[in-house]
């Protein structure tokens, strides 16, 4: 039977082994929320980008025709970088997504890994100590017929 001896580095492993998936899923959770705050800095700087036109426009209209048919031109602008945004946001998501799905498919395959090489270990070592059980018995019996 094998004697294992305390080995430090080899524990390091085990436990750097154990604890990659999660760094990894908590790296892609870090890269989705930067994406997202990003997402939403553009959005509060379209908002922003558009109030301050209403501003300058309520200041610089003439008459309410030409300041209302300016502010239907800038509500349509408006409108359509929201609508860019929402399909950049549900492409977000749907990367997210994949890259979430993607990580959880390497932590069940790592985990399915670890388990299959950790009974093949427990195997080895019941089939060893039954070999040692089965020669201490050996030694016994002559004992016990002397007896």
């Amino acid at each position: 039977m094998s004697d294992s001896t305390f080995d430090p580095k080899n524990i390091l492993e085990t436990y750097r082994n154990a604890f990659a998936p999660v760094l990894k899923a908590q790296q892609e959770g870090v890269k989705v929320l930067d994406r997202v705050g990003r997402y939403q800095y553009a959005v509060a700087g379209d908002y922003l980008e558009w109030s301050l036109a209403q501003a300058k426009l309520a200041l610089a209209a003439q008459t309410p025709a030409d300041f209302f048919s300016k502010q239907v031109e800038l509500t349509t602008a408006l409108s359509e970088k929201l609508r860019a945004r929402a399909e950049e946001f549900a492409t977000l998501a749907t990367e997210a997504q994949a890259s979430f799905t993607t990580a959880v498919k390497e932590t069940t395959s790592h985990v399915v890994d670890t388990t299959m090489k950790a009974a093949d270990q427990a195997k080895r070592f019941g089939d060893e100590a039954k070999k040692f059980t089965d020669e201490a018995k050996k030694f016994e019996e002559p004992k016990k017929k002397a007896g």
